[in-house]
């Protein structure tokens, strides 16, 4: 289960407003949660324009009676919640027939007929279905002169309120997509950063073996030249390979033992044929900067790291496993700046995949687990 922050309630906010089909951040039922409260502020719109309507129209003055405005806004919350909970199962039911890159694909006159539409035919059902509920005579009220009135007006007044949604969703569509490209290119420049203490302690070491361990100080520049070389290369693409995010982790853990010699074992392990699987760069390594600093090299011993990959169904899961210090909080343990990386990182998987992907941690005692799902993409 999920534990709710103010990260997931706004990533799902942002997901609810931003309905591109893709699977929704957070749980179903924090989706339901703004679908209720949106109908909730739209009954509250409605009741106000029809005291409004009745004042300025027929002069009535029950709009100052509060027993009124109760009855008619648990009315109209009736067939705001119908209209409303019928067009979200509607583009739930979407969601599980058409392919949300498909539909990305299509022209944008397409999509704007489609999500306008899905709207309408929520209306189309849930307003007479709500008119029902709430205890209306639809049938002898449809008949009647005023009534047909009504419904004409009703109608226009609800094209004009989905035109105006419409754009206002696709508006507030935009700046996320902007907000998104914008962190997005925020965690690149700070990727692109290399630590400088994981800097200065690599020269340092390798200044002081220069005089008593000539070459083992090579062996640790080489690596060190490789690992940068790797960064740089993995930087400037959008998308990589799993098998060059773990060539990636190769080069940094060697450079890491040349350092820690016999206090870090490591092994790498997957299947030849996941390694064309395409993923966003520089996934792995914060994986394994946090076991290595926050878990094994706090430890007198140091202890053994291990990355591993492997496919489930359409989800390709990565692990990174340790068995050093472990997530309680003891005397030795160095937190600090535990969470940026990790926060950081669910904040690219979330830009990048919605609620497809995870990141979650677990307590193996001894050790740590970090276990990455995302959907497995097959290189071209």
């Amino acid at each position: 289960m999920q534990t709710l922050s103010r990260q997931l309630l706004s990533a799902s906010r942002r997901s609810w407003v931003n309905n591109g089909l893709h699977k929704p951040v957070g749980p179903a039922w924090l989706q339901w949660l703004w679908t209720l409260l949106f109908c909730m502020a739209l009954a509250a719109v409605f009741t106000a324009l029809g005291f409004f309507v009745s004042v300025f129209a027929r002069g009535e003055g029950a709009w100052r009676n509060a027993s009124g405005w109760a009855t008619w806004y648990g009315r109209n919350l009736i067939v705001c919640l119908t209209v409303g909970s019928l067009t979200h199962l509607l583009f739930d039911l979407s969601r599980r027939l058409l392919d949300p890159a498909r539909v990305q694909a299509w022209q944008p006159w397409q999509r704007s007929v489609f999500f306008s539409g899905v709207p309408l035919l929520g209306i189309a059902i849930g307003w007479p279905l709500g008119m029902l509920l709430a205890g209306h005579d639809v049938a002898g009220w449809a008949g009647s002169r005023e009534g047909y009135s009504l419904i004409v007006g009703s109608v226009l007044l609800s094209l004009l309120m989905i035109f105006l949604m419409h754009h206002f969703f696709a508006a507030k569509s935009r700046q996320i997509e902007a907000e998104k490209r914008a962190t997005e290119a925020q965690l690149r420049l700070l990727q692109g950063q290399i630590e400088p203490h994981f800097l200065f302690n690599t020269l340092a070491n390798v200044l002081s073996l220069m005089d008593h361990d000539p070459p083992k100080a090579r062996q640790m520049l080489e690596s060190f030249t490789d690992h940068l070389r790797s960064s740089l290369a993995t930087l400037r693409r959008d998308n990589t390979t799993l098998g060059d995010e773990l060539d990636l982790v190769q080069t940094y853990l060697v450079l890491l033992k040349t350092r820690m010699d016999d206090r870090l074992q490591f092994s790498i392990d997957s299947p030849a044929a996941l390694r064309s699987a395409k993923l966003p760069p520089l996934l792995l390594q914060p994986l394994v900067e946090n076991a290595i600093h926050h878990g094994l090299e706090p430890k007198v011993d140091g202890g053994r790291l291990h990355v591993s990959a492997r496919a489930e169904d359409r989800t390709l899961v990565l692990e990174v496993a340790d068995d050093g210090l472990g997530l309680a909080p003891g005397p030795r343990r160095r937190r600090r700046g535990n969470g940026m990386a990790l926060e950081n990182l669910r904040e690219r998987l979330a830009a990048q995949y919605g609620g497809d992907a995870s990141l979650t941690l677990t307590d193996t005692a001894p050790g740590t687990c970090a276990t990455l799902r995302l959907p497995l993409e097959p290189a071209a």
